[in-house]
């Protein structure tokens, strides 16, 4: 056995996408807090934060859920990561770089108003999810979240959205009614470790050059 360390850690790729996540958890919480003090509509400001989930937006077709007032999904995963060997080293550290989805996904229901007219579901899924992008896109892309808060600071390089793309989910290859989403890519660059080897003690030899009247070499060592 070579490794004499257990490999109890995260590897910083998870640790990204989990810090992505709990920011916009916390951000969003401030951003209702700050709508609140300014006599605004926190609902405005909200969003549901998931990990990892294949369907998320499951529970806009749930029956039980109040639909008119259902706030904008969104699911952070990890998509892919590269690694760069001309800026890492073949010991310890290589330089990473992933790609993170981060879905928003809104709903939206039919309405019709006697004084507005009649507002499409798929119109007011859309915006919705755009809502969320731009929240989303704004909380990530401050200038305090550069390298994803001070705790990431030195092992994150830089982060960057790479675009924007809108789709519909879909069931069975059919696009599920009143739900539109949007794709944020986010590109971030970091230092990913491994464990280290430890070598083997060596006795220390030191050793003098030296050369006879002849000029031939020789060596005077000192042995422990």
């Amino acid at each position: 056995m070579n490794i004499t360390t257990l490999i109890d850690k995260q590897d910083t790729s998870e640790i990204v996408r989990d810090e992505i996540a709990a920011i916009l958890v916390a951000e969003v919480a401030g951003q209702k807090a700050l709508a609140l003090a300014d006599a605004k509509d926190p609902r405005e400001w909200e969003l549901r934060v998931f990990l990892e989930r294949n369907n998320p937006w499951g529970s806009f077709l749930d029956p039980k859920t109040e639909q008119l007032d259902n706030p904008p999904i969104v699911n952070v995963s990890l998509d892919s990561v590269n690694y760069e060997p001309r800026a890492s080293n073949v010991i310890e550290r290589q330089k990473g770089t992933g790609t993170y989805h981060i879905d928003c996904y809104g709903y939206g229901l039919s309405e019709d108003d006697f004084s507005a007219g009649h507002t499409p579901g798929d119109e007011r899924a859309a915006l919705e999810a755009q809502r969320a992008v731009r929240l989303v896109r704004n909380i990530l892309m401050a200038g305090y979240y550069t390298y994803l808060g001070p705790g990431l600071r030195g092992t994150v390089w830089k982060r960057w959205m790479n675009g924007v793309t809108m789709f519909q989910p879909q069931i069975d290859n059919r696009a599920v009614q009143n739900i539109v989403a949007a794709r944020l890519a986010l590109q971030v660059e970091f230092n990913e470790f491994s464990p280290q080897v430890v070598g083997d003690t060596i006795d220390l030899v030191s050793a003098t050059v030296k050369r006879q009247e002849t000029g031939e070499v020789y060596f005077v060592a000192n042995y422990p």
